[in-house]
């Protein structure tokens, strides 16, 4: 393991507004470029490359990515950005285009070099107080936890705050789930092709051949693309299908490689199709440890998680479950392979 290096694992800020009508408003998206830069600016990041759609626009950053819908934001930074700055400026754009928070949701892993991150991220104590802090009143149902798993460095942050006791906010549609994947420890030589060849220069260009060569263009091959490679190393992309989003993050470099794959779904889609897309993720990755969390008011889709991954090699050696107001229910699991968990278990002994 590096001393130090590029922070892979990112910190998730999920806010959902009221007051305008997701249909035929435009609300969150009326926000100009430039005030999203500026709220990029005190993250400290910015927009790399963007495409968009009928229903939301999405954009690829320095760091990882943002996705803006007319009443909902997510906003996902990894390295050592300062993504919980972007509440107070988020809520004051709200405000001024008639929009209230209603939702919040903060989640992360953990992280590889927590010593380089700066306050609050030195500890999800600091993080939860600033959260606190940061939003209004009104939204009084509140939760924190950290959810364990059988190997320390690898735990899921939750921070969930409402401002309704239910635990799914009313104006989210019935039967959608978020996964989250974080893996580490990738295949070396799939890692490579997220280096740009000799004379390479990053951008959407060297984005769209890493996403040919690696096979990522085959996870939802119904989805518009927008992707971005970096110098010297490094990839990102953003997949918009209808109403929903996917996305992936790579920092290939060896001793903290890490990886991370985020999409949404429907409980009413065929059962098959997360468990091909799971499928798909770790034959791009082969990493040798994974994290898999499931948002969901149902628990129909993260049984079906480790029914996809065990014939990938992949064996499950913890599964954590928990409950969270504007969020349902938490499911997070951890994978190894067979030979990391032979590892694991010499170590032990």
């Amino acid at each position: 393991m590096a001393v130090s290096g590029f922070e892979g694992f990112e910190k998730r800020l999920e806010l959902h507004f009221s007051g305008d009508d997701p249909v035929v408003g435009m609300g969150l998206r009326h926000l100009d470029f430039q005030l999203l830069e500026q709220v990029l600016h005190a993250v400290q990041c910015t927009v790399v490359s963007a495409v968009g759609n009928h229903y939301f626009d999405a954009y690829v950053l320095s760091e990882s990515s943002l996705f803006v819908y007319p009443t909902k934001i997510i906003i996902k930074t990894c390295g050592t950005t300062q993504l919980l700055k972007s509440i107070p400026p988020l809520l004051h754009h709200g405000r001024r285009l008639g929009l209230a928070l209603c939702g919040c949701r903060y989640t992360r892993g953990s992280f590889i070099f927590p010593k380089a991150q700066p306050f609050p991220y030195t500890s999800f104590r600091d993080e939860v107080m600033y959260l606190e802090q940061s939003l209004p009143a009104t939204l009084c149902f509140r939760k924190a936890s950290v959810m364990p798993s059988k190997m320390s460095s690898h735990s899921w942050h939750v921070f969930s705050a409402s401002d309704e006791p239910h635990m799914v906010l009313r104006h989210i549609p019935d039967g959608m789930y978020t996964i989250e994947v974080c893996m580490t420890d990738l295949d070396r030589v799939l890692a490579r092709k997220f280096f740009l060849r000799p004379g390479g220069k990053a951008g959407d260009v060297a984005g769209k051949e890493m996403t040919e060569l690696t096979g990522i263009g085959d996870i939802n091959p119904g989805a518009l693309i927008c992707d971005f490679g970096f110098d010297p190393c490094g990839y990102s992309m953003n997949g918009i299908d209808g109403d929903r989003y996917s996305t992936i993050h790579v920092t290939p470099e060896d001793g903290y490689s890490y990886a991370s794959f985020e999409c949404v779904g429907s409980i009413y889609d065929d059962q098959n199709d997360v468990v091909q897309v799971l499928k798909k993720v770790v034959q791009v990755f082969r990493p040798a440890t994974m994290s898999v969390s499931t948002t969901c008011t149902s628990h129909e889709v993260w049984t079906r998680v480790a029914a996809a991954l065990e014939p990938m090699g992949l064996k499950c050696r913890s599964c954590a479950v928990d409950e969270f107001p504007a969020a349902g229910s938490v499911v997070f699991q951890t994978f190894t392979t067979r030979r990391k968990e032979k590892r694991l278990v010499e170590v032990d002994m």
